[in-house]
């Protein structure tokens, strides 16, 4: 059984990201479970998702210290849900900060060394996916290059997600999106 957990701001492709490891692990022939909690995905609210994957799985939720991945499209919103992991479980955190609304009226602080904070506690590896996207012309790959990258953590073949990602994003991203994802796997 694999639980992954996708979090993110919305806008960020969590929603996207959770339909194709989905996909990508019913090809495998895995039983395949996916919750998606969307938040306030409109005005760049959290966005979280699970995926859980195995011989058989009864419920879509991962509960807290069991997820073995857990995918962050933004530094905190890694620290927020980082209790999810379970012990000798991965964070797979694109470094790039987006201020929440308490941050941008004042109310509170974003918090400063968050990826430092984390490693302290648990595995973590971090790319700036953002960077990656933009370099090859489109920031809304984001999701794309982190997956790409978070893929070797997540037990399935990078071929399969390939396979996914050209049967899954629209028509004529395909090859952009499938650049972006091998730049995040070979990052």
């Amino acid at each position: 059984m694999k639980n992954v957990m996708i979090v993110g701001v919305g806008g960020q492709g969590t929603l996207l990201t959770s339909r194709i490891i989905g996909k990508s692990a019913l090809a495998l022939g895995y039983d395949v479970k996916i919750s998606e909690v969307h938040g306030m995905a409109q005005r760049g609210g959290s966005v979280v998702t699970f995926v859980r994957y195995g011989k058989k799985v009864s419920e879509p939720v991962v509960e807290e210290g069991v997820a073995d991945v857990i995918i962050a499209f933004e530094r905190l919103e890694a620290l927020r849900y980082a209790h999810f992991l379970k012990k000798g479980g991965v964070i797979v955190v694109n470094d790039c900060r987006i201020d929440p609304m308490t941050v941008v009226t004042g109310a509170m602080t974003y918090p400063e060394d968050i990826i430092k904070t984390l490693e302290k506690d648990y595995t973590v590896y971090s790319i700036d996916g953002q960077k990656i996207a933009k370099e090859l012309g489109n920031s809304k790959v984001l999701n794309s290059v982190v997956l790409g990258y978070a893929t070797r953590h997540l037990g399935i073949d990078k071929e399969t997600v390939i396979k996914t990602v050209e049967q899954t994003v629209p028509q004529k991203t395909v090859e952009l999106n499938v650049k972006a994802f091998l730049s995040g796997y070979n990052g």
